[in-house]
């Protein structure tokens, strides 16, 4: 953990105490990442907030794909990690794996791939882009609201991760994830 305190687990209260609850019935603990990040929060309660409203309508599949092309640019193993878990629901082990180690070859549609390749570019390279990068993902289908929520939910990650990082948030592994998928998940990085 970093050197930043935080609120133990039993002297939590309020806000933090109903995040915590959550966290420890979903994940069997509380993540190194939400106690450092609810040292603030408010922060944290606009945090997942502004989540909610993105996943809303750019939906779960879509959000979670963004989020693992993110955090990859970004070298986040805190992000990589924990949204692999999450992604576990949407899509069973070996096409995860496959999207972790290549997603350009793990058998998502065109939409998905350039959805995720922008999703690398905000983060990585945002100052560079251009109408031509938001046209590419319109000539796939996307909408001009799926284009904000999917710069929004790679720009969320950059955020986050980056915090995380600058804090020196040591990232906790997922139990729950097997040792392949966690070699598959973290291999890029």
């Amino acid at each position: 953990m970093s050197i930043i305190e935080t609120v133990d687990e039993d002297e939590a209260t309020g806000f933090v105490a109903g995040v915590y609850a959550n966290e420890v019935k979903d994940l069997g603990y509380v993540a190194s990442h939400t106690k450092a990040m609810t040292v603030n929060p408010e922060a944290y309660a606009a945090w997942e907030q502004l989540i909610r409203a993105i996943i809303a309508q750019l939906g779960r599949r879509r959000f979670e794909l963004v989020t693992l092309a993110a955090a990859e640019a970004l070298h986040s193993q805190a992000c990589r990690l924990a949204h692999g878990r999450k992604t576990l629901k949407l899509m069973d082990e070996d096409q995860l794996e496959r999207v972790a180690r290549d997603y350009h070859d793990a058998d998502l549609s065109e939409a998905e791939v350039a959805m995720m390749e922008f999703a690398e570019r905000v983060v990585t390279d945002s100052a560079d882009m251009t109408d031509a990068d938001s046209l590419r993902l319109r000539e796939l289908g996307f909408s001009d609201r799926e284009i904000v929520d999917i710069t929004l939910a790679a720009s969320a990650r950059g955020y986050f991760s980056r915090a995380l990082q600058a804090l020196a948030v040591v990232p906790d592994s997922p139990p729950d994830l097997s040792p392949r998928l966690r070699g598959a998940l973290l291999a890029p990085l």
